[in-house]
């Protein structure tokens, strides 16, 4: 026999009671082991939660890159990444390159 819609929702909401008990056991357990693996390694918030520039910048942001071209008249170097400079555009940039 199938269960009545009554029926249905009591255990509907038992089941709900017994999903947020285990959330809330399982939630304390994790904050527990958080709060000895700090404690055990002598983590600081700023070590867990990085915050800042520096927080979300890549490993290769900031990098300086060797200029491989330089114009002769001006002296003004480029490292061949991004837009070209007005003076190496339409022209060949061979002539340009900075020799290793």
């Amino acid at each position: 026999m199938t269960p009545s819609y009554k029926e249905l929702l009591k255990q509907r909401e038992a089941l709900e009671l017994q999903i947020t008990e285990a959330h809330r056991r399982e939630k304390s357990a994790a904050v527990a082991k958080v709060r000895e693996l700090i404690s055990e390694h002598g983590l600081t918030q700023q070590d867990v939660f990085p915050t800042g520039r520096g927080a979300r910048v890549s490993a290769s942001s900031g990098v300086k890159v060797a200029p491989k071209y330089r114009d002769p008249a001006t002296g003004q170097t480029w490292t061949g990444r991004g837009k070209a400079p007005k003076w190496i555009q339409n022209v060949d940039r061979e002539k340009f390159a900075i020799a290793a």
